[in-house]
């Protein structure tokens, strides 16, 4: 059995995008593999969000991933700052990385650029403590996007730049986890890439979106003054449209709107209205489930307290024998 750790920042509600390309997955991987779910609040502290903010994120984050499948009794789901080891490691590995290494890092070198006023170190060290997030419980495997591809990667040097100077085989080096045909790519409203917050509170439908906001929200998705031929190819807002009706809608809906845009007699509204609706179809169960776990503070409390329980545990021996390795004994 594997260990597979995979964390999510506490920025914003969960949308289509985040259930379909990856927590139907995490769902899966918990009943094959011993699954560490995190919530990265520490990540979060480089935006410098406030107090109430902070927490109220945290705790929306954790409903959403208990309503949408992840289950506390068979992975352990936790709050990254429950664990103080985890900054304890971060401090160590930062010991033994080096400014040049971090300062290419592509997602750095962004962030400085977007946001010059807020060029923290913990931007630049942020691969450090994704490293520590991993090592901490030795994980195998780690699902990440594109833009986390690098840092995986340095964590995978830091790992190998450890056990070579203490000359312990200690660390595994860790692999992307890669969900292949099972990972669905869901296009956002806007007309080009994919559904996500940093596009745009319009571009995402989140699965907390009550039905009018949902219908609102497609029913301005970008589209164009239709085919003016036969068969045409549809353009990229168009084949993103159908797109999101082939994840949630029935096959003869589509194949209905298939075959107008075919014949060029395609209305855009009507499509949109039975998208928002089939959206609202699937989403609604999941929203009231959320909202229902959101406002039952004990069970929240529980699952927080018990996640940091079981994580901590794992953490805690990591930490042991890193510092027995590095030469931290007690007299």
């Amino acid at each position: 059995m594997e260990i597979v750790l995979s964390g999510i920042r506490p920025t914003g509600n969960l949308h289509l995008g985040n259930y379909f390309g990856a927590i139907k997955n995490f769902v899966k991987m918990q009943e094959e593999n011993q699954c560490f779910f995190f919530i990265a609040d520490y990540h979060s502290l480089t935006t410098h969000p406030k107090p109430g903010d902070l927490h109220g994120n945290v705790k929306q984050v954790l409903a959403e991933y208990l309503a949408t499948g992840l289950d506390p009794e068979k992975a352990t789901l936790y709050v990254q700052s429950d664990l103080p080891e985890i900054a304890e490691l971060y401090l160590i590995l930062n010991m033994n990385a080096y400014m040049g290494e971090l300062e290419r890092v592509t997602t750095f070198k962004e962030k400085a650029r977007k946001q010059p006023e807020n060029v923290n170190a913990g931007l630049l060290t942020y691969p450090s403590l994704m490293a520590a997030d991993i090592l901490i419980h030795k994980a195998h495997k780690v699902p990440v996007g594109k833009d986390q591809e690098q840092h995986l990667e340095m964590t995978r040097t830091f790992a190998r730049r450890f056990n070579r100077m203490y000359q312990e085989d200690f660390f595994p080096i860790p692999q992307a986890y890669n969900f292949g045909a099972d990972l669905v790519k869901v296009p956002g409203l806007d007309g080009s890439g994919k559904m996500g917050k940093s596009e745009g509170e319009g571009n995402a439908i989140f699965l907390v979106d009550d039905p009018s906001v949902i219908r609102k929200k497609v029913m301005r998705a970008v589209s164009d003054a239709g085919p003016s031929e036969p068969n045409q190819q549809k353009p990229e807002p168009i084949e993103n449209l159908f797109s999101l009706l082939k994840i949630v809608s029935a096959p003869e809906v589509v194949g209905f709107f298939d075959q107008q845009y075919n014949q060029c007699a395609i209305r855009y509204g009507d499509l949109k209205k039975q998208l928002a609706e089939d959206v609202i179809a699937f989403t609604d169960p999941i929203r009231k489930r959320i909202l229902e776990i959101a406002a039952d503070e004990a069970y929240i409390s529980k699952v927080a307290r018990l996640g940091a329980e079981k994580a901590r545990e794992s953490a805690a021996k990591t930490v042991k024998e890193v510092r027995e390795i590095i030469g931290f004994r007690p007299f």
